[in-house]
């Protein structure tokens, strides 16, 4: 629970204090580190140094990439805050949490629904300047979109079709928008078409296989009436229809950046079976959210294929 481990360090904050507040603004993105921050600011970070440059000393251009993590990791998290609020703040979203997840912001009582709306308008026009300072202003703009999209309109809970093209498609916004400021400059389909390419597939990854994360929120989701992959076709269903995808993108992702088998290379396919299996042979809650941290270091190890192309393993 993360507030334990606050506590462990800090000591309990005053209720209304700056710690407090920060806090509870901090609880709206803890799940998502794990899943948008870190994998996205990896991905951007990675593939940046994939990508060919006019620059000689490729050891200055590492320098020059790396140096800009903390940014990229910025621009992903303060894109994702205000998505998260109004995700969060959505009466079926509190109902679910109380079941999933009550140490949130809002089934905790830390903030009313009232201030979560005003933090969430007040945010969005954060990241649009952050991003139009530092990059990604077209990708902060498609996550707006999405996000209205998710939330307001209700893509996320009317099927699982839309609910899984949302959550791929937010995950390309990030994606290209991490990578965007970690190359200082915009992406386009004349000077970037592979890495162009690649995020399409990514997008396709993501949209085949994203239901790993529903596996272990089935009763939340029955809960709110979310029409997720394993409440529309069924538990056993949809293990299959997930696992037959981590298989196919395991053996395919390699093959089109032209990598061998060597041992970065081949963890890619071990992760990738080993959610196949455990998706469909271990089938309890705590399995299932064992399964799907898995899956995320999986998407990682795919993220760092261009650059393992890259540089000839």
């Amino acid at each position: 629970m993360p507030l334990t481990f606050l506590d462990s360090l800090l000591g309990r904050p005053r209720r209304g204090s700056w710690a407090y507040h920060a806090y509870s603004i901090w609880l709206f993105t803890f799940s998502d580190i794990k899943t948008i921050v870190g994998p996205k600011t990896i991905f951007g970070i990675l593939n940046a140094l994939a990508l060919p440059s006019e620059e000689e000393q490729w050891t200055v251009k590492m320098v020059q990439i790396l140096i800009r993590l903390p940014v990229v990791a910025f621009w992903v998290w303060i894109n994702l805050l205000p998505f998260a609020i109004d995700n969060q703040r959505q009466p079926a979203a509190i109902l679910e949490d109380n079941l999933n997840k009550p140490w949130r912001t809002m089934p905790s009582g830390r903030m009313t629904e009232f201030q979560a709306r005003c933090l969430m308008f007040g945010l969005y026009p954060v990241a649009f300047a952050a991003s139009l300072y530092l990059g990604g202003v077209r990708q902060s703009v498609g996550l707006m979109v999405l996000g209205y999209a998710y939330n307001d309109v209700g893509l996320a809970d009317w099927s699982w079709v839309s609910r899984n093209a949302v959550n791929a498609l937010g995950f390309c916004c990030f994606a290209s928008g991490a990578l965007e400021v970690a190359l200082n400059c915009p992406l386009s389909a004349e000077r970037h078409g592979q890495m162009v390419e690649w995020l399409g597939l990514v997008s396709l990854v993501v949209f085949s296989t994203v239901q790993t994360q529903d596996m272990a929120d089935q009763s939340g989701d029955s809960l709110r009436g979310r029409k997720s992959l394993p409440l529309t076709v069924g538990d056993g269903t949809a293990r299959w229809l997930t696992a037959v995808p981590m298989g196919f993108w395991s053996v395919a992702c390699p093959l089109y950046w032209g990598v061998g088998s060597s041992g970065p290379n081949l963890l890619v396919r071990v992760l990738g079976f080993g959610v196949a299996c455990s998706t469909l042979v271990f089938r309890s809650v705590e399995a299932d959210k064992r399964t799907f941290r898995v899956w995320n270091l999986w998407m990682a190890s795919l993220y760092a294929l261009p650059l393992l192309a890259a540089v000839g393993m």
